[in-house]
Parts: C-alpha cells; sequence; structure tokens
C-alpha cells in the first residue's frame, strides 16, 4: 500500500470523526443551553443522538414549547446527516485502501512478478541497495527487490517508483523468498545486505536455484571476497574500497570525475556506457564497423569492443569487424541503447548494406 496514501487517510478520517463528535456534543450541549436546566445533559446527549442518526424515537419532554427547540433540531439533522456521510465514505475509504486495497495489490504486484524473465532481483534496499535501484530504474532495467522493512519498502515505492515498485517483503537469506522474487528466472541477483554473512547466504541460495545468473555481491571485509566467489558469486564488490578510490580520484583528476558524474546525473538525456552483446545469428556478424550504421541509427558511440578472448579493443577503426560473441561498449542515451539491442538481435529497420562478398581469386594466366 503506498504510505503517503494511507496517511492522507487516516488524518480525513480522523478530521470526520472529530467534526461528528463535535456536532454530537455541541447540540447536546445547545438543548441544555435552550432548556434552562428542564433537561439532564444525558437526555440531551440521547436527543441529539437519536437526530444525527435520524432514528428520531421521540423528543424531548415539552420541547415544542421551547423557543427555537425545533429549529434546533432541524439544524442538527442537516449536518449530521452531512457529517455522517463524510464519516462514512472515509471509513470505506480506509477500508478499500487499507486491508481490501493492500490485497489487491499485492496479488496484482504477485502477477507483475509472476510474469517477469530474464530481470534482477536486488537483495536488500539499504544504503548500498538504493543507489542500486536508481541505476536499475534509470536504465529501465526490470527488477524485483527483496527488504524485510516493509514500511522501508513502501517508502522507496512513493519516493522512487511512484507506486510501481515490484517488491517482496521478507528475508533474502531465504530459499522461499528468493523464488517468490522470480529468481529461477532472472537473468542477475544483487547481494546488497548489510552483513558478509548474509550475503553469502544469499549467494550460495540464489547461485544453487539458478546456474545461470550472474551475481553480483557486496561485501564488507576484503578477505570476504574470495569466500563470496567460491559460493558462486560472479563478481564482488566492496563500496568501502570504491569510495576511497573515488576520494582519490577526485583529487588527482576531477574533471573525468565530474563528466561521469554530469553523465551519470543528466536527466533530460540520461546518457549511460553499457555493453551490448553480439549473438550468433545476429546481423551484425561479419560486418565492419562503418557497415553497422550505428552512429546514424542510433547516435551511439562505440568506444571499445570485446572479443571472444575477453580482451578489449579500444576505439575501434570503422574497418573493425565485428564477431559473434563480442560485445559492443556503447555510450550514449539508454533509449538508443536499447534500440541497438533490438537492432543487434533481430536487424529491425536497420537498412545495412548487404555484406560485400569474397573477390574471386585471379586465374592463372598460364
Amino acid at each position: 500500500m503506498r504510505f503517503a496514501g494511507m496517511s492522507a487517510l487516516i488524518r480525513r478520517m480522523l478530521v470526520a470523526l472529530a467534526a461528528l463528535t463535535f456536532l454530537i456534543v455541541g447540540g447536546a450541549l445547545a438543548y441544555l443551553v435552550l432548556g434552562h436546566g428542564r433537561w439532564q445533559f444525558g437526555e440531551c446527549l440521547y436527543m441529539t443522538l437519536t437526530t444525527v442518526a435520524t432514528v428520531g424515537y421521540s423528543e424531548l419532554p415539552g420541547l415544542k414549547e421551547v423557543p427555537g427547540g425545533r429549529g434546533l433540531t432541524m439544524a442538527i439533522i442537516v449536518f449530521g446527516v452531512a457529517a455522517i456521510a463524510y464519516f462514512q465514505a472515509n471509513l470505506t475509504a480506509l477500508l478499500v485502501e487499507g486491508a481490501i486495497g493492500h490485497v489487491l495489490r499485492r496479488n496484482r504486484m504477485r502477477k507483475q512478478i509472476d510474469a517477469l524473465v530474464d530481470h534482477v532481483v536486488v537483495a536488500g534496499a539499504g544504503a548500498t541497495g538504493r543507489h542500486v535501484l536508481e541505476e536499475l530504474m534509470a536504465t529501465q532495467t526490470p527488477f524485483v527487490v527483496i527488504d524485510r522493512d516493509n514500511h522501508h519498502l513502501e517508502r522507496i515505492n512513493e519516493d522512487m517508483a511512484g507506486g510501481k515498485l515490484l517488491y517482496v517483503h521478507g528475508d533474502a537469506t531465504d530459499d522461499h523468498t528468493l523464488v517468490l522474487a522470480g529468481v529461477t528466472r532472472a537473468k542477475g541477483v544483487v547481494a546488497a545486505l548489510t552483513q558478509d554473512k548474509d550475503n553469502l547466504y544469499v549467494t550460495l541460495s540464489a547461485r544453487s536455484l539458478n546456474a545461470q545468473a550472474r551475481i553480483v555481491t557486496k561485501i564488507v571485509e576484503a578477505d570476504a571476497a574470495a569466500k563470496m566467489i567460491r559460493a558462486g558469486a560472479s563478481s564482488v564488490v566492496n563500496p568501502t574500497k570504491i569510495g576511497g578510490r573515488r576520494m582519490a580520484s577526485e583529487l588527482i583528476r576531477p574533471e573525468v570525475n565530474e563528466f561521469f558524474d554530469q553523465m551519470l546525473l543528466d536527466k533530460d538525456r540520461n546518457l549511460r556506457l553499457e555493453g551490448v552483446s553480439v549473438p550468433e545469428r545476429s546481423p551484425f556478424v561479419g560486418r565492419a564497423l562503418k557497415g553497422t550504421l550505428i552512429r546514424r541509427e542510433t547516435k551511439l558511440l562505440v568506444v571499445a569492443v570485446r572479443g571472444t578472448d575477453r580482451t578489449f579493443n579500444y576505439n575501434p577503426d570503422p574497418e573493425f569487424v565485428i564477431e559473434a560473441g563480442s560485445t559492443l561498449i556503447v555510450m550514449g542515451e539508454t533509449e538508443s541503447i536499447l534500440k541497438l539491442r533490438r537492432l543487434v538481435t533481430e536487424g529491425v529497420s536497420m537498412s545495412m548494406p548487404a555484406a560485400p562478398l569474397a573477390a574471386p581469386e585471379p586465374r592463372d594466366p598460364r
């Protein structure tokens, strides 16, 4: 459920309850004043309650003889109907948005998670995990986040995802929780919990449930890296180490850091460095870079190509021939990168010329 929305509903509910209480107590006091001691406060309160509830069993004794008595009753009826209606409307909204609404949203989210394939499972939405979520959202990468703190997940859902966050409330070290997040169908897992032992459990469980997924694990202590790799992690990240290197880099090469910061923080353009893999049957295979028209079709800059031997060719020439299984390291906007991924796998709308045929061998003049 949306945390801020629930707070607003509760506030309106309290306002409606306060208005109804004020009307009942105020009406009883008004009868008491008009009667000049003719009726007791309990009788006046009973009269007000029956009037507001539109039950109307009987009037106070001698009410018609009191000037303004029936006028006060009519006013209480009018305002009472409005107060009751306002109170009932807010009570209904609270129930629907609360218990019933929570069940409906949970079921809808459960169906959305079950439909995901090749997504990322993020274990932990703390200080590190929150930045992971920001980057996944910026690159339009589908993901499911797991965390023990349901209120924290609701705040992230409201503040960052606009109510569209897919999450599982539970313990990420539990296999059942990982399965609920779709880890068996995921292409990647991020273990970003607070303690190394918890991240180790997540890594072991995720690897046993999905042998193909890429698992990136956070470590706190440097000597935990080898254990994580043996447990099945594809890569480990030490935030403290990265933070120290970044501080030194800010001191030595501030312009370069400013460039990357501007690139990552530009909300209008959303620039990123990404790797795009080239499958075997891609129309890019066997073509020179200049023949793929990547620059014209997507406005992306190819800064490097990683070959099948995992070596990088930096700033490749236009004549560089793309091989199956290689990875194009490109820089540009997220939308353009997504378009390139489609073009690499499908070749849609690529007006590429046909690959040149090999020149025939010259005949022997003899």
